[in-house]
């Protein structure tokens, strides 16, 4: 099975009306034909699903992992104090140019978009 490099850059949002490269995740994960996230091959791939979240210069290193309550969330350490949830995650679809909600760590939700993705 094989994984896909997902490049998600900070779409336009409240201080950034023109969104920002320097701002955003790039994230590894299985993806079906169409893009959307392959439910089926996750548990297999789950320790190989990272995320890097790059953000003007500074970089923090998760995984893509489900909550307790059955939501997609990356997260940074142990516990749940620091995951950023995705909404419907298991509803996007990861092709250049779709839009993915992310809840930051600090509660405030941002809008990023799809700029890339390599399968292998």
């Amino acid at each position: 099975m094989t994984l896909a490099t997902i490049r998600l850059e900070l779409a336009r949002n409240p201080g950034f009306p023109d969104g920002s490269a320097d701002h955003g995740y790039e994230l590894h994960a299985p993806l079906t034909a169409d893009g959307h996230l392959d439910l089926d091959a996750y548990p297999a791939l789950r320790k190989r699903c990272t995320v890097r979240r790059f953000w003007a210069g500074h970089e923090e290193h998760g995984v893509l992992h489900r909550t307790a309550n059955h939501a997609w969330a990356f997260s940074y350490a142990e516990g749940e104090d620091d995951d950023e949830a995705i909404f419907k995650l298991e509803q996007h679809r990861f092709v250049p140019g779709d839009y993915v909600t992310i809840k930051e760590h600090d509660g405030g939700a941002m809008t990023f978009k799809v700029t890339q993705v390599r399968v292998g």
